[in-house]
């Protein structure tokens, strides 16, 4: 029997290697789904909303480093997949997006549910392009799969639901190699260089991120060599903070006071593999040395002299014979220091509270630390979630971290963690820290735990507030609006879905609510009540944020919210009196 176009579309991801489609079937979809069904080497994972699968297939696409698909039928549907192909684009993981589209004699005249794929994801792919006739398949779909694996990012492949169901012209795929694994490093006379203004610098930070993964040893070596604590960014953590004796923390809105305090006192910033955005937190006047694999990044976040093009192993690997030890460790010890110091009192802010209802999520995160697996996955919600995993989970060289950590979308969390379970395989333990505001966004993918039969834990920070948002209220002197949240009971709601529904609404109840839930065989939450005033304080604090703080407690007080402020003060200064 001749093959049709979805056939030969199916085939072609088989033979590259993937695994699963994430999507919600339509129409347009039929014929890949039934060309899905009718096969055994791709699944169809049956998501329940399409941003969702998108955020799971950028999962996937993180951790086993290889393309991920996923899909959507044509207008809403596809058009439900913007917002986490954005994410996935902005991460830099391999996404593939089939978006189905109308009747293909129909473009252009107003159809029913009828948009324009290639200019809606132009903005978030490297290449989109409409399939119209059978024979471009599989040309235009092997480019795209080339695409995002050799660009890192999204490619998107349009597709009318009528061409799909055509015969085929072509019936095999034309691609036969693995993905090529280049190395990439500067040329030898720049390596000589890069080696002369380290060995001739003092006061050496590097500043390391997520291009650093896969670097760890060579990281560490050059670290070594020049006596630098290591700073590192969000995406870096899972990477670069496990056995790491240069370890100074992080920097930026969610890190450190060390690590802020390590980069602003160096002489010689020396940044690598890393696109940290924020230009508050980079020094004035230091000498800045950065090596990144795309050219295009060299300078983009502050000022730098001297920049190379290179990936991290490779080029650390040539750069190492050439390093003399600096003898100087003055400035390493002081980093170190001060981290010490400020881990002390990270650590101090993780207590129980004793009595009434609610915990710190800084003594939640701990807990959960501890009772993780030593291979865990977790994802995190942007807000306050991504900061308690930033400052509270520890990395080991097996534990993964993701979240929205560029795009910076809430709801990542549960659709991330259910790619990673799939992609990991059941045995693997998965752990989403939700944000009530996020769960609720995409509360769907309740239903699709239970609907896929993953082990997934839920770990939900109820505070009934968008906290995050409240803060930078907070800080610009704005008293909070539109930020609270009439929440259900999630722990029931779980309950309804065929999941596990756990509560700590005391901080005595947190450790084994936890436990239970890790050790349970199946799917399941756990609704921890937390402290909505809890303050997640930056390694810096300008004069524009204490004033707008103070303005705040004066506006609250006057407009008779004065309870509020009390309240406040209870969990975050005077804490040593009330824990």
């Amino acid at each position: 029997m001749a093959k049709r176009v979805a056939d030969v579309l199916v085939d072609v991801l088989a033979q590259a290697g993937v695994e699963r489609i994430y999507g919600v079937s339509g129409d347009s979809l039929n014929g890949i789904t039934d060309s899905i069904r009718k096969q055994k080497r791709v699944r169809w994972v049956h998501m329940r909303h399409e941003e969702s699968a998108a955020f799971a297939a950028g999962a996937e696409a993180h951790l086993t480093g290889h393309l991920a698909v996923c899909a959507g039928s044509c207008g809403p549907g596809n058009l439900h997949l913007i917002n986490g192909l954005y994410d996935c684009h902005r991460s830099r993981v391999p996404v593939l997006a089939i978006a189905a589209q109308i009747p293909s004699q129909e473009i252009g005249s107003g159809y029913f549910q009828e948009t324009n794929p290639e200019h809606l994801f132009a903005q978030c792919s490297h290449y989109c392009e409409l399939v119209s006739h059978s024979e471009q398949m599989p040309r235009v779909l092997e480019i795209a799969i080339q695409t995002a694996t050799a660009r890192r990012g999204v490619a998107v492949v349009t597709l009318p639901g009528d061409v799909a169901l055509c015969q085929a012209v072509e019936e095999q795929p034309r691609l036969h190699f693995p993905p090529p694994q280049p190395s990439v490093s500067p040329s030898a006379d720049e390596i000589t260089n890069l080696a002369k203004i380290l060995n001739d610098s003092e006061k050496i930070t590097i500043l390391a991120g997520a291009g650093c993964a896969g670097a760890h040893t060579e990281l560490v070596a050059v670290a070594g060599k020049l006596n630098a604590p290591i700073v590192h960014a969000l995406r870096g953590k899972e990477f670069i903070e496990y056995d790491n004796p240069f370890d100074v923390g992080m920097t930026g809105l969610l890190g450190f006071s060390s690590g802020y305090h390590a980069m602003m006192n160096c002489h010689t910033l020396f940044m690598i593999g890393t696109d940290f955005p924020y230009q508050q937190f980079f020094p004035k006047d230091a000498t800045v040395i950065q090596i990144d694999i795309r050219g295009e990044q060299l300078g983009r976040r502050t000022k730098v002299d001297h920049g190379f093009i290179g990936d991290t192993k490779t080029t650390l690997q040539a750069l190492l014979p050439l390093l003399k030890q600096n003898g100087d460790n003055k400035h390493l010890q002081s980093a170190l220091d001060h981290y010490r110091k400020a881990r002390k009192g990270l650590d101090e802010l993780a207590t129980e509270q004793r009595e009434g209802k609610g915990s710190h999520p800084q003594f939640v995160t701990r807990h959960l630390n501890e009772l993780a697996a030593e291979d865990a996955i977790f994802t995190c919600d942007v807000g306050t979630p991504t900061i308690w995993a930033s400052r509270y989970l520890t990395m080991n060289g097996q534990r993964r971290l993701l979240g929205s950590f560029v795009h910076g979308s809430m709801a990542s969390a549960l659709p991330q963690a259910i790619g990673a379970q799939l992609s990991h395989h059941p045995h693997r333990q998965v752990i989403s820290m939700s944000g009530d505001g996020g769960l609720a966004m995409l509360l769907g993918d309740l239903l699709s735990l239970r609907q896929l039969q993953l082990p997934v834990k839920v770990i939900l920070y109820k505070n009934d507030a968008l906290a995050f948002v409240e803060l930078e209220m907070k800080a610009a002197g704005i008293l909070e609006f539109g930020t609270d949240l009439l929440n259900p009971d999630f722990a029931k709601l779980a309950e309804a879905a065929g999941i596990l529904g756990l509560t700590a609404e005391t901080s005595d109840q947190v450790r084994p609510m936890i436990a239970q839930a890790l050790k349970h065989n199946g799917p399941a939450l756990v609704e921890v009540l937390v402290h909505r005033q809890e303050l997640s304080m930056p390694p810096t604090i300008t004069l524009e944020q204490m004033t707008g703080f103070s303005l705040f407690a004066l506006k609250a007080v006057l407009s008779g919210r004065g309870d509020e402020i009390v309240d406040l003060a209870k969990v975050n200064l005077l804490r040593r009196w009330f824990s």
